[in-house]
């Protein structure tokens, strides 16, 4: 009998241990809060942290508004990466992040005949702001 409880309580252990296993690999699939997405931005620097611009692709792929946003600050200073920017700020803007909505505003201004502006439509990208200002306006962006 004691034998059994012994060998109850290891297969017991090693239950909990897969499971905490799953949880954890579960969690690291996960987009993590904005703070956390903000501080890894942090962290990439003048010099540049690849681990942590790569996690910050990872979350801005998996639909993060926060990462996107991050992402195209980063990206401003690089003018091959320009238009990738602005497409970021859109797609954060549009999923409701009011400071990417700035940035893309002030794309949108600082750009209006060349550069981004043109390549991205000009009058196309100035409507684009103007269209995530009056959403932002009538309430429909959360503050993250």
């Amino acid at each position: 009998m004691e034998l059994f409880n012994k060998s109850g309580v290891l297969v017991s252990s090693v239950l909990v241990l897969v499971g905490a296993l799953i949880a954890c690999q579960a969690q690291e699939d996960a987009i993590p809060s904005p703070t956390v997405i903000e501080a890894a931005a942090m962290q990439i620097g003048p010099s540049g942290q690849p681990a942590a611009e790569r996690r910050l692709q990872e979350w801005a792929e998996q639909g993060s508004p926060v990462a996107q946003r991050e992402l195209a600050l980063r990206y401003l200073s690089n003018p091959a990466k320009r238009r990738e920017a602005m497409e970021l700020f859109e797609r954060a803007a549009s999923a409701g992040d009011a400071q990417a909505a700035v940035g893309l505003v002030g794309m949108a201004h600082d750009s209006p005949v060349s550069g981004v502006g043109a390549s991205h439509g000009g009058s196309g990208a100035a409507l684009a702001a103007g269209r995530v200002i009056k959403e932002a306006a009538t309430g429909n962006y959360i503050a993250h």
